[in-house]
């Protein structure tokens, strides 16, 4: 294969093989409407994590729930994501990302239906569980596919699309609850109005999915390459589909004439050993931001900021703009903006806003008018930070860095854990809350903010400009974590 003379390739070490450049055409916008259809994935994700900030008082109601018993229905989707996203990494290798994301589909419509229909705590909390398991699946498996059909060049634009369409997802479940709670709020069971509204784009979902093609990565790497370059025609010009289909290949048959990365050979090997770590801590980092308890109990923190119910939900849709907001800037930053500057920013600044809720509450004693306008800017500060600096980058990054021999296995334990530490938090937030005050709670989110700060600046290497191939040669080689590799922007 010819190369780029003269082009130094400061990861892999030599020189960048040439591809023929993008082009625009009907491939470009195939390319899109695929992006399109996966995202849906992230929809539901981000809507079945977040209905929740609405539904749980009536449903606290109707179904006699405990404070116990309401961090368990809170938290039994979390549980049943983490192992969603182990187990569906793993099912994507054995069966593909196509067929992996169709099962999760039925997965959300089955959940869905189930938790609409629950008589009670029980059967509310299987149904939220099978929920988990697909979205679980959803937050492993559509990066992963989106990043394996990106070209190198948009991949973090076209992977952090995901991410926009889960805080999409979380703003129409603050819109959906809003809505509903108050218009229809005196009645009973409104909560299973907002949790139906769920089932259509799952419906979406399936049958988008039907017509969408498999990862051309896994379809070679299981040794379909002409099927393969069928599927990169459709979204790359002819020249630029089987440039990248042999590059692909040749990567894939190298790798092939090493032992297949089981977890035992993952952990025996320094360098994998620790992309893994760096992963499974950039997912722990993620969620210790605090930002999923305001996305699970926004209701209930602008509440005890001094938000009356009707108010509070109305107003904690302004977290759900914001996160939009925040989400689309960070598109247009990832394909051109490095990803450590990214993470430094937002750890820096999620840190002050913590801080600063934190002396807010503290400082405006319950009964002051300006206390629940000030806390409710403050959280709007820190979700526009997380969601533009962090959240994006974090799923794009760990989509990025683990070789394709275990690439699946690398992005599901990260994402086990990161849902494990989710999990954990949304069943005993509110206990928080109750022992120690939002003040308290804030501050002790400052101080692992500041923590996290300290992780990414010394551990997490850049990723962005690369091929996945000239990653994989350089996280294999350990070449990833010299200094002026690590930095390279």
């Amino acid at each position: 294969m010819s190369t780029t003379q003269g082009q130094s390739d400061p990861v892999g070490g030599g020189v960048r093989h040439a591809l023929p450049p993008l082009t625009a055409g009907p491939h470009a916008k195939r390319l899109g409407t695929v992006a399109l259809v996966a995202t849906f994935g992230g929809l539901l994700f981000g809507y079945d994590t977040s209905v929740i900030n609405g539904a749980l008082e009536p449903m606290v109601v109707e179904l006699g729930l405990t404070t116990l018993t309401e961090g368990v229905v809170t938290s039994s989707l979390l549980f049943g994501a983490a192992v969603g996203a182990i187990s569906g990494g793993r099912l994507s290798d054995a069966w593909g990302r196509r067929k992996a994301i169709l099962l999760m589909a039925v997965f959300f419509f089955v959940g869905a239906l189930v938790c609409v229909f629950a008589p009670n705590f029980e059967v509310m909390v299987v149904g939220r569980v099978l929920l988990g398991l697909a979205v679980g699946a959803a937050s492993t498996v559509v990066p992963v596919f989106l990043a394996e059909l990106a070209p190198y060049e948009i991949r973090g634009s076209l992977s952090g699309r995901n991410e926009m369409m889960i805080v999409v997802g979380q703003l129409a479940a603050f819109v959906v609850n809003a809505i509903v709670g108050n218009v229809w709020g005196e009645y009973g069971g409104v909560w299973r109005i907002m949790l139906a509204v769920v089932t259509l784009p799952a419906v979406a979902l399936f049958v988008g999915m039907l017509r969408v093609p498999e990862s051309p990565r896994w379809l070679i790497d299981r040794g379909q390459y002409d099927e393969a370059v069928e599927v990169l025609k459709q979204v790359r010009s002819p020249e630029r589909a089987e440039a990248e289909a042999r590059q692909i290949a040749d990567l894939t048959y190298e790798e092939s004439k090493r032992e297949n990365l089981d977890w035992r050979s993952i952990l025996s090997n320094r360098w994998l050993r620790r992309i893994l770590l760096v992963g499974i801590g950039l997912g722990v980092a993620q969620q210790l931001t605090g930002i999923n308890s305001i996305m699970y109990y926004g209701q209930v923190i602008l509440k005890e900021a001094g938000f009356a119910d009707g108010t509070a939900l109305v107003v904690n849709i302004a977290p759900g703009v914001i996160a939009v907001i925040g989400a689309f800037i960070a598109l247009r930053m990832m394909d051109s903006f490095s990803r450590r500057k990214t993470f430094i920013i937002g750890f820096t600044l999620t840190t002050v806003c913590h801080l600063l809720i934190g002396l807010g509450s503290l400082l405006l004693p319950v009964g002051n008018p300006l206390r629940p306008w000030v806390i409710l800017f403050l959280v709007v500060a820190f979700v526009g930070s997380m969601q533009t600096f962090l959240n994006v980058a974090v799923w794009v990054t760990l989509a990025e860095i683990f070789p394709l021999k275990m690439r699946a296995f690398g992005m599901g334990a990260s994402v086990f854990v990161l849902w494990l530490t989710n999990a954990f938090l949304g069943l005993y937030f509110p206990t928080l809350v109750d022992a120690l005050g939002i003040t308290g709670c804030f501050f002790g989110f400052a101080v692992v903010n500041l923590l996290a700060l300290a992780f990414v600046k010394s551990q997490v290497p850049e990723t962005r400009g690369r091929t996945l191939e000239e990653l994989e040669e350089a996280v294999t080689t350990g070449r990833i974590y010299d200094k002026a590799v690590r930095d390279f922007a």
